[in-house]
């Protein structure tokens, strides 16, 4: 499976590059993102380095596909955050994420984004979507909640699992 671009009212998906680093830098620089998923923001040559492993699609054993998005505004074409899936179990399963600078929160973007990619992986056979999501980010949850997942009893390293499943 391969990233195409997606479109939205307000947002295109346009498919990773690693050239997308440089304006990723900005969007991805606010402390306050890595206050529930940890870490710190990242440089340029990290990366432009993690962009390069993504952009390959696959994993080394060739077991998951990997579909990574810049979420940018359509009016403009202004990067304002990521949306990524990680495809497994022979197309039917996607473990999916997003991420919108602090700057462009609370515009509903996440959400937005988030919608539009489950629809493209349910086009592609895509039957259960899941999200890991620390119990204290309310903002995440309630991208999850819009996008028909629901929380499970399961917790993996500290973060709930969050499902959608369609026949």
């Amino acid at each position: 499976m391969t990233a195409e671009p997606i479109r939205t009212a307000r947002l295109t998906l346009t498919p990773l590059t690693v050239e997308d680093a440089a304006e990723m830098v900005e969007v991805l620089a606010g402390e306050e993102l890595y206050a529930f998923i940890g870490g710190t923001p990242p440089g340029l040559a990290g990366l432009r380095s993690r962009y390069a492993r993504l952009v390959v699609g696959r994993s080394p054993d060739g077991g998951e596909d990997w579909l990574n998005w810049i979420v940018r505004r359509e009016r403009d074409g202004r990067a304002v955050g990521t949306v990524q899936a990680t495809v497994t179990g022979g197309g039917r399963r996607a473990a999916i994420a997003w991420v919108v600078g602090t700057a462009w929160q609370g515009r509903g973007y996440a959400s937005e984004a988030a919608a539009a990619m489950a629809r493209w992986l349910a086009g592609r056979g895509v039957t259960v979507l899941q999200a890991h999501i620390h119990p204290g980010h309310e903002a995440s949850m309630n991208v999850a909640a819009r996008i028909g997942l629901r929380p499970t009893g399961l917790v993996e390293d500290g973060e709930r699992v969050w499902r959608r499943e369609r026949a």
